[in-house]
């Protein structure tokens, strides 16, 4: 007699990987003037281990807002984010500065630089807060990634615009974060600056494997991400 043979379905991906970023259900309202303003309002997704995203929509949607709310950097009203399997609500103001500098990298449209540090003494930072062992050969080989390798002693106002966002795109990754969350990256680039600055965000990513957060109201910055979400109205209109 043969016996028949019987398996179980293998485990869809996103069950075996526990995602970097899980938002559940997640609201936020303010007081103005008395009056409750809701800028959030039930926003859900979940995204995989180096897995990028975009995020997109018109001012006011809540793109910004979102944002913060994933990094801890304010506090939802309603919902939870878990990031790299921690619930942000369980953690005082402590233990999340500790859980953004081990996962999380930043990259802005405003740049952030500290004006009265080098390119990279800017670029120490992140790593000196963790007390890195060698961590200016580190931040060293980080600025050569991104073309910066003779301009290290120079200070932000030294700087173009350009070479401002590739010093900030070195310091986001000096610790090989598991997520960077960037907010209008060439928001302040023009077309010929922001292009090379895109290649670098996306090779970065490849290569480092950090999942990517992306905010953005350049349509083709998006495309490329692959996944996008809309919003409006401070709701998800759509992701796909």
């Amino acid at each position: 007699m043969i016996l028949q043979q019987t398996t179980e379905p293998a485990p869809a991906k996103s069950e075996m990987t526990a995602p970097i970023l899980a938002v559940r259900g997640l609201g936020k309202t303010y007081t103005s003037a008395g009056h409750p303003l809701t800028v959030l309002a039930d926003i859900t997704f979940v995204l995989a281990p180096g897995a990028p995203c975009a995020i997109v929509g018109p001012s006011g949607s809540g793109k910004t807002t979102l944002l913060g709310l994933c990094a801890g950097l304010d506090r939802p009203t309603t919902g939870q984010v878990v990031l790299d399997g921690h619930h942000l609500s369980d953690l005082d103001e402590d233990a999340l500065a500790a859980l953004r500098n081990a996962t999380t990298g930043f990259v802005f449209q405003s740049f952030q630089l500290l004006p009265s540090l080098t390119a990279l003494e800017n670029v120490l930072v992140p790593l000196e807060l963790r007390g890195v062992r060698g961590a200016q050969a580190t931040a060293l080989d980080n600025l050569a990634r991104v073309g910066l390798a003779d301009r290290t002693d120079h200070y932000p106002n030294q700087l173009s615009g350009g070479e401002q966002q590739r010093v900030a795109l070195a310091r986001a990754f000096v610790h090989r974060p598991k997520i960077l969350l960037a907010d209008e990256p060439t928001g302040n680039l023009d077309d010929e600056t922001s292009g090379p600055i895109v290649d670098m965000l996306f090779d970065l990513n490849a290569t480092a494997g950090t999942a990517l957060v992306l905010v953005t109201h350049d349509a083709e910055l998006a495309r490329r991400a692959g996944r996008v979400i809309t919003m409006r109205g401070g709701r998800i209109l759509s992701d796909t």
